[in-house]
This record gives structure tokens, C-alpha cells and sequence, in this order.
């Protein structure tokens, strides 16, 4: 994964050709190997909604979520892990 600076390029992963199992599989695989300020770009064929829910679950408050697109044929989300505050 890439750091989530100006200077640093994010990965975009690209979900549409999967199917939706494939999809949070990989997912949840990516979001759980992040380390603190490292982000990637999902991009999808529709709101990746569910992921979000399915992520502050397993992972409440670390990680961020950000819209970079919404629709109506290509939805992009930056996912990052925050850093944690002592």
C-alpha cells in the first residue's frame, strides 16, 4: 500500500470485475494488512456502502473513508488507517 501523502501515489484496486464475495474477501484482506497512514483507493460499480459497515465493526474508529467519486457508473473510495492517538 502507499502512504497517504501529496508526495506518495495511492493504489487504486479495481473491484468491478469481481463478485461480490471476491469483493470483500479482498477487501477485508487489504484493510487488514494497512499499517497507520497507509490508504488505497477502492473503485467499484456502485456504492461500496456495506464495506464501510462491515469495516467500523471489525475495526471501529482506525480506519477513514472517503469519497472520491460517487456514481452513478464508477464509485471511488479512499480507505485509510488512521494513526492511533496515545
Amino acid at each position: 500500500m502507499c502512504q497517504t501523502t501529496e508526495e506518495a501515489d495511492v493504489a487504486e484496486i479495481d473491484f468491478r470485475n469481481l463478485s461480490s464475495a471476491q469483493r470483500h474477501t479482498k477487501a477485508s484482506q487489504i484493510v487488514g494488512d494497512l499499517r497507520a497512514g497507509e490508504s488505497f483507493i477502492l473503485v467499484n460499480d456502485h456504492d461500496p456502502m456495506p464495506l464501510y459497515s462491515q469495516i467500523q465493526v471489525s475495526y471501529p474508529g482506525e480506519f477513514s473513508w472517503t469519497y472520491l467519486e460517487q456514481g452513478p457508473s464508477i464509485w471511488k473510495v479512499e480507505i485509510a488507517k488512521q494513526f492511533k492517538v496515545a
